[in-house]
């Protein structure tokens, strides 16, 4: 989808990512931050909660190139699932990622903490890397905001990155719904095929049937669909489908096939494949990182 840095910008700051945000911060003593795939500033400068280590690293451009290479890193291993890793200086950052149909648009960090408290011969390690980085400042004040790293167990970090997970599942399907409701900004023809869509996504419905539906011929339909979603069609009408399997997943009273058939997919199979490539995980595996009892 084109446009994916503006929706993550419009995510970041809405009332629901800033009271998560807040919340999260404030429950574990950790930053969080929304950003998107193309954003490679550091993740946590001058958020709440900030590292104090890692904001006296950051003022040094050699010291900020070698974490800026392990946001790529991490990046690249949390692209499709939740994933974490540990820097030179022992501090530890999870990533999961935001998807948007098949493809992920920004990742939710947290992390700068240590799994282990830290010993004075790891400072001392830590204190060359430094000195040998040219970070010139003073050494009592360095070892003091290093020693005040948050200690969070493996366990811990798991449960929280899974917290993550679960808040951008919501962050996926408002960006779903912003993708899916941006009328104003498409022709009559394009708002028309939506709600049609909308309405007769759990039949069989090709694209040229939605194209006779409003009145343009299937190939220029095509075209402007692309033009003015960032979708083409198929993917489209994959993310309504499965948004609406997502919401049936709720229901604990409901079977995984019988979802499948409601959402509009004519084969478990292939629903099953679907929602895995654009959730990340089976139908079954998402019900069961739902909040409460399922």
């Amino acid at each position: 989808m084109s446009n994916n840095g503006n929706l993550i910008e419009a995510l970041a700051n809405s009332r629901m990512c800033h009271e998560y945000e807040r919340a999260f911060s404030e429950a574990t003593g950790m930053p969080v931050t929304l950003r998107s795939t193309a954003n490679w500033q550091l993740p946590f400068h001058g958020k709440r909660k900030e590292n104090p280590f890692c904001a006296l690293v950051a003022s040094k451009s050699r010291t900020c190139a070698g974490c800026l290479q392990m946001q790529e890193r991490l990046f690249h291993k949390a692209a499709r699932k939740a994933a974490t890793l540990t820097c030179s200086f022992g501090l530890c950052e999870a990533a999961v990622p935001v998807r948007l149909g098949n493809e992920t648009v920004g990742f939710l960090q947290t992390g700068h903490v240590m799994r282990q408290k830290p010993t004075a011969r790891q400072f001392n390690d830590v204190a060359q890397q430094l000195k040998e980085h040219g970070l010139d400042v003073d050494r009592k004040k360095v070892r003091e905001a290093y020693f005040q790293t948050p200690v969070v167990s493996r366990k811990k970090l798991d449960s929280l990155t899974h917290l993550l997970s679960v808040f951008a599942d919501h962050l996926s399907m408002k960006g779903c719904q912003i993708a899916l409701q941006q009328a104003h900004a498409e022709p009559p023809v394009i708002s028309k095929a939506r709600q049609y869509i909308e309405k007769h996504h759990s039949e069989e419905l090709s694209l040229g049937q939605v194209a006779s539906a409003v009145h343009t011929s299937a190939s220029y339909f095509c075209r402007l669909f692309k033009r003015a979603t960032g979708f083409n069609y198929t993917e489209f009408l994959s993310c309504v489908r499965i948004e609406k399997a997502k919401n049936l997943l709720l229901n604990p009273n409901l079977r995984v096939s019988e979802i499948a058939y409601e959402a509009g997919f004519q084969s478990l199979t292939h629903f099953n494949r679907v929602f895995k490539r654009i959730v990340g995980w089976s139908p079954t595996e998402y019900r069961t990182k739902l909040p409460g009892p399922v």
